[in-house]
């Protein structure tokens, strides 16, 4: 009986640890997560997966050689914890980085930036600058990385004199977008790219303002388990930087080029923090 169970604890073991490059190479399979709605890194158009990070996936089946790319589409909600028990090898996905999830996965050499921006209405003159969201209502996704980002503002604010409003803290941006187009809200908080694309989308309603921290970084987690995977993926980051491909994607699909990205991986808190500017 002791045996048995040693045998199924092993087993279990065995389940829950995330396959390194050359277990990936013995079955032929990198097992690729990606999720559903998170446009412009991954969305659904008539049915079949679209964006930046398709593309992506399909220059990293150019680039692979000793294995398919296999993939699966998954809510964000579930994403990571998937990646994390095994389920899948890498999220290619646009995962901010953060302390908590450095814990548990090392992240490949950025693709976009994740620097905090805030949008304001179009045409309220009473926001030209950081400085003048002193005491104003703001809206934020609660338990997200830009809410655990927020001190920096409240720092840029003291410099001037000013201090951080009410914090309206939301389930879904669309809910704190629509509370800012009809004035409940007086800014929210947001990535660079959702803000780019935002303002893209309902360039009347909405306009991007300054930026409320450091900088921030899009990546893709890899677990703690996958070293050489994660070489692997950062020798694909930088042969898309040197064809220009990156460049070309991240214009197409985020408006703008982010040419000073970190090139290696990032894999503590203490690198993420000093690359950040966090100390």
């Amino acid at each position: 009986m002791l045996a048995v169970c040693a045998l199924l604890l092993s087993m279990a073991g065995s389940v829950v640890q995330a396959a390194d490059l050359d277990q990936i190479k013995q079955t032929g399979v990198l097992k690729v997560v990606t999720e559903d709605d998170y446009a412009p890194f991954n969305f659904m158009n008539d049915g079949k997966p679209d964006g930046f990070h398709k593309d992506i996936l399909d220059e990293l089946k150019k680039y692979t050689h000793d294995f398919k790319i296999e993939q699966s589409i998954l809510p964000w909600t579930g994403l990571l914890a998937a990646v994390s028990s095994g389920q899948y090898d890498v999220a290619i996905t646009g995962a901010l980085l953060t302390d908590d999830r450095l814990k548990v996965f090392n992240f490949a050499a950025p693709v976009a930036s994740a620097q905090d921006f805030y949008v304001k209405r179009a045409g309220d003159k009473s926001i030209n600058s950081v400085a003048d969201l002193n005491g104003k209502t703001l809206g934020i996704q609660a338990g997200s990385a830009l809410l655990a980002r927020l001190p920096e503002l409240e720092v840029m604010l003291k410099k001037t004199g000013g201090k951080l409003g009410k914090v309206v803290q939301y389930q879904s941006y669309p809910e704190a977008y629509a509370d800012l187009a009809n004035g409940r809200l007086d800014y929210v908080i947001n990535a660079v790219i959702s803000v780019n694309d935002l303002v893209k989308k309902h360039p009347n309603v909405f306009a991007k303002g300054q930026a409320v921290s450091g900088k921030g970084f899009v990546a893709w987690p890899v677990p703690k388990s996958s070293p050489k995977l994660l070489a692997f993926l950062n020798g694909f980051v930088k042969h898309l930087k040197e064809t220009g491909r990156l460049r070309e994607l991240q214009i197409k699909w985020f408006g703008q080029a982010f040419d000073n990205l970190p090139d290696g991986a990032i894999t503590s808190v203490a690198q993420f923090h000093k690359l950040a500017g966090l100390d």
